[in-house]
């Protein structure tokens, strides 16, 4: 194999992924998704549209009862065939999570040194003090000081503790680095921050990424490529800039809309949102399941799924007003077309 065929090989590729709970709930269905080394992927959506779900089950962190189907390639290896054994080796060395809620993540009781140590001491053959010099390392590589390995969560301020996850999700050198909510109730220059430190270390060490989160704006801001899920299901994916600044899926509009335009104060005083919640996964309508809050649905909507489509060069969107024939008939969400203009 030559090595223009390895590079275009990618890190993680996903086919068609369903995931369903225990009871029946479908938390994703159908998912496909690849990454390449050294590039970013953002998953966007709002609160139960199958985002952590499908984090989880990238690396198989999903609750006992959880069915889960489809193949999840990491290097080239299915992550749901492998025995539990190869599992493990491949948490952290393979890919690793940066969990939103650092506070949450780390141990109180527990120095942070000792805690990045950790996954080093089990995926690595090295003593004790070269864990301990290692979490010290990675800690000034995320712009935190050495010394700080022996402060105790608590010590630390919110920024800080997230910086800290980032160094663990590090520790064992993985490929991919899945990042979860990672800058979740950061104030808005930690959050720069943070952002920058991820976009860093991802071009530096040629990581695979992939960004979770229901801001478009930080992750048309952060990452190459978006994809944007409703109910389980990806509904449009495309580069990440024109997905957010011309969504062709309605949803995605909605999305989009919802975040107020620098220098346009109609949307800083009047966003375009969207009414209701996504469908209990438990429940789903009929047909295509964003309808019963679309505000452009057909008739045809309520009794037939959409599947992505090709929307253009290196696009896709799932609705029935997507492509040569759709884009003619498809009209323009109110407000829509002006908060693209000033954007």
């Amino acid at each position: 194999m030559s090595t223009t065929s390895i590079r275009k090989t990618p890190l993680l590729e996903v086919r068609d992924l369903t995931v369903t709970y225990a009871g029946g709930a479908q938390a994703v269905r159908g998912v496909n998704l690849q990454v390449e080394a050294g590039r970013k992927l953002g998953i966007a959506g709002e609160s139960g549209c199958g985002k952590s779900t499908l984090a989880l089950a990238l690396l198989r962190l999903l609750p006992a009862g959880t069915k889960v189907t489809g193949e999840i390639l990491l290097n080239g290896e299915d992550v749901l065939a492998m025995k539990w054994g190869q599992v493990r080796a491949v948490r952290w060395a393979g890919a690793s999570i940066v969990f939103q809620g650092a506070m949450h993540s780390l141990n109180a009781v527990h120095r942070i040194g000792d805690q990045i140590a950790e996954p080093i001491l089990l995926h690595k053959k090295v003593t004790p003090a070269a864990a301990r010099k290692r979490a010290g390392e990675l800690l000034e590589q995320v712009g935190l000081p050495a010394a700080r390995t022996d402060a105790y969560p608590h010590e630390l301020s919110g920024g800080q503790r997230q910086r800290v996850m980032i160094a663990m999700a590090l520790a064992c050198d993985p490929g991919l680095i899945i990042a979860d909510e990672p800058t979740t109730a950061l104030d808005v220059m930690i959050q720069a921050q943070i952002l920058r430190l991820i976009e860093q270390l991802v071009s530096e060490q040629d990581l695979g990424l992939i960004m979770i989160s229901h801001d478009l704006a930080v992750l048309s801001d952060t990452c190459d490529r978006l994809a944007v899920m409703y109910a389980g299901r990806v509904v449009e994916e495309g580069p990440a800039s024109e997905v957010y600044e011309g969504a062709h899926h309605p949803y995605s509009r909605a999305l989009s809309g919802a975040f107020p335009r620098i220098g346009d104060l109609s949307s800083r005083f009047a966003p375009q949102g969207l009414p209701g919640d996504p469908p209990d996964p438990s429940a789903l309508p009929a047909g295509c399941t964003f309808h019963p809050r679309c505000a452009l649905a057909l008739d045809s909507c309520a009794t037939q799924d959409q599947e992505l489509r090709d929307a253009g060069p290196g696009r896709q969107a799932a609705c029935v007003l997507v492509g040569p024939e759709g884009a003619a008939a498809a009209p323009v969400l109110p407000g829509a077309e002006e908060a693209r203009s000033t954007s």
